[in-house]
């Protein structure tokens, strides 16, 4: 799977944009704030309908427009498509596959397998559990069509369980009807429990050789599952705190207060390890990430770096580079040196300056 082309119209800070991408590594380089990220996002956006920084759509439509366009070429299995994202400031987007309008935003999940490193994912360990869920998340939702189904009914279910639980608070008599919503709740939640708890055994199982090779075979590292309640209990466990919800006004039991805890030769990293060794396993979970989605889907994902190296010491640098030599990246670096220095090839070079690519070359070798 790799991309072949990106064209972008009025997107953030580009008028109109237009590249092509080597199947190897691709460089962006520029000083900050030129729009690299930007051209990341946009791929992203294209994968997933989403901004990986969780922007609406109308804050990615260049200033002073109304609308903003994203076409890319992708190559899979050996055939070529065409996907379109025609982002409104004040209406819906709307997506197409090889020239087809899509109705539902699931529907393009999954086309383009992408996985998506920034230096914000190095805190991913000890920041809150929502980042955690949310990787979990937009990981199997790209995977498992199954998944993506039951998280978004699930999550339904909660927003509308809440409202009825605020409503509720000044009319009792709705309090009867909590049931139906109950049931639906435990249905999916289940279902979301189930397919959770396997993709952390997968990804556990592959992040072990990763990190203990990343630590020098000093530090053995294990991914738990932590359940916010058993699914065999779910039903019970909702019933037992419904006085406690209706008085907070918010579901408090469900996998949607799930996390996963990252554990060093049986110590909790979150709450004990060091900052190294906390950057050590967030970059262990993404390249993890990279094997498991092979696994999936049986071909290469599509890896996005966005100035993810000037955030590790050299011999990690080293071990990343060498982890993709034979996947399909696109990194943003404010320099090309740290890839020189370390003699590795780049397959193609765009400089960004101002929202428009300024110079591109093939091929940068250290002589």
């Amino acid at each position: 799977m790799i991309i072949k082309s990106l064209e972008l119209l009025d997107y953030r800070n580009y008028e109109s944009l237009q590249m092509n991408f080597d199947q190897g590594i691709n460089i962006l380089y520029g000083d900050n704030a030129q729009g690299k990220t930007n051209i990341l996002e946009s791929i992203y956006v294209c994968a997933t309908t989403k901004s990986h920084r969780g922007s609406r759509d109308r804050e990615m439509i260049r200033f002073d427009r109304e609308d903003s366009h994203i076409r890319m070429f992708v190559e899979k299995n050996g055939i070529e498509h065409k996907i379109d994202i025609h982002l409104k400031k004040n209406k819906a987007k709307g997506a197409a596959i090889d020239g087809i309008p899509i109705k539902k935003s699931s529907e393009l999940m999954g086309m383009v397998n992408v996985v998506f490193f920034s230096p914000e994912d190095l805190a991913i360990i000890k920041n809150g559990p929502a980042e955690r869920r949310h990787f979990i998340d937009m990981e199997l939702c790209q995977l498992n069509k199954v998944y993506l189904h039951d998280i978004s009914n699930y999550n339904k279910v909660v927003n509308q369980r809440n409202n009825l639980l605020k409503q509720a608070y000044y009319q009792e008599s709705l309090k009867s009807t909590l049931d139906v919503w109950d049931a639906q709740l435990v249905r999916y939640g289940v279902r979301v429990i189930r397919e959770r708890e396997r993709f952390i055994e997968q990804i556990s199982e592959l992040i072990f050789p990763i990190h203990e090779k990343l630590s020098g075979g000093r530090e053995h590292l294990d991914i738990r599952y932590e359940p916010n309640v058993d699914e065999k209990c779910f039903e019970e466990q909702l019933f037992m705190h419904r006085e406690n919800d209706l008085r907070l006004k918010s579901t408090t039991i469900g996998p949607h207060r799930d996390d996963m805890g990252f554990y060093i030769d049986g110590m909790n990293v979150r709450k004990y390890g060091s900052q190294g060794q906390q950057r050590t396993a967030a970059l262990s979970l993404k390249l993890a990430e990279i094997d498991l989605v092979k696994l999936f889907i049986k071909d290469t994902p599509i890896l996005l770096l966005d100035d993810v190296l000037s955030e590790l010491d050299s011999f990690r640098q080293n071990y990343l580079l060498e982890s993709i030599r034979h996947i399909q990246t696109v990194i943003t670096c404010t320099g090309l040196d740290e890839f020189i220095h370390n003699r590795f090839n780049i397959d193609k070079v765009f400089e960004v300056k101002n929202g428009s690519i300024v110079n591109q070359q093939r091929e940068v070798k250290d002589e």
